[in-house]
């Protein structure tokens, strides 16, 4: 699993409203519409993940963390489909965790607006369903879907998958971005099996199925492992920039759809692969 939504709790402290109740918004906010009074909760939420940029220092520490930022605001869209909203026919934007459900979510939500070519990332705490997740960002690739993390965009823990298999990945300065080890269902983690163990070589073969190398593969597989599941690795803009190419945001146009075909395609749906 990799969700960092819990992550957040102890900054949360620096906030007004408790955390448990800023728990119990993530939660709400995975299905179904998004109320006035969500979304409000949602940005205090937020508030405590915040970022403050500086040229000078290229990782961000929690305290850099907690500043007066104002999150991106939380789109209402004219459709949801589970943890996505369309915003128009050439963008949707992705607010929640994922689950397993998402890739139909997702699937639907293209089927019914065939003409969705970018997902902004607005709030990603990451996902409850880690093979589910890299299903979607294969789905995500295979459709030439473009991915855009807008100013006070907050990205985390598996919803990085999905921003790397952007065909295009682009963000604004304050995006903010955080990673951590994933755990499983027996409370291990990346360290705790093999190197060449199958839920460690799945995120190795996703991430070269999504365009790195092999090298980069590693050292990004690397970077994000080197804090446990408990905490988080910080990451601005100018930080994901130094681990993978970030485009400048492109006018949209309607994706071309060609399907990306290989074994990891197929090995990610077995079951045998199951990452929890």
């Amino acid at each position: 699993m990799r969700s960092i939504a819990r992550l957040l709790l102890p900054l949360l402290t620096l906030v007004a409203a408790p955390a448990m109740a800023q728990e119990i918004v993530y939660a709400d906010v995975t299905g179904g519409d998004v109320t006035g009074a969500e979304v409000t909760q949602v940005e205090a939420a937020v508030e405590s993940a915040v970022l403050v940029q500086s040229a000078d220092e290229p990782e961000l520490s929690a305290e850099r963390v907690v500043a007066t930022y104002r999150p991106a605001p939380v789109p209402r869209g004219v459709a949801a489909y589970g943890p996505f909203r369309v915003l128009d026919e050439g963008h949707a934007a992705l607010v929640g965790v994922t689950d397993a459900a998402t890739p139909g979510q997702f699937a639907a939500m293209l089927r019914d607006h065939p003409g969705i070519a970018m997902l902004e990332m607005v709030l990603c705490p990451g996902t409850e369903d880690d093979r589910a997740n890299l299903r979607l960002g294969l789905m995500l690739r295979e459709r030439g879907v473009a991915t855009h993390v807008p100013d006070g965009g907050f990205v985390a823990s598996g919803a990085v998958e999905l921003f790397l298999a952007g065909a295009q990945r682009s963000a604004e300065p304050a995006a903010l971005f955080a990673v951590h080890s994933w755990e499983d269902d027996a409370g291990r983690q990346a360290s705790d099996y093999a190197v060449d163990a199958p839920k460690n070589r799945a995120y190795l073969d996703y991430y070269q199925a999504v365009g790195m190398s092999a090298d980069e593969a590693r050292a990004f597989y690397a970077m994000t492992n080197s804090v446990p599941f408990s905490s988080a690795k910080w990451l601005s803009r100018g930080d994901m920039a130094q681990w993978v190419r970030l485009d400048r945001a492109a006018p949209v146009q309607a994706p071309v759809g060609a399907p990306v075909a290989g074994p990891f395609q197929l090995a990610v749906l077995d079951s045998s692969r199951a990452l929890h």
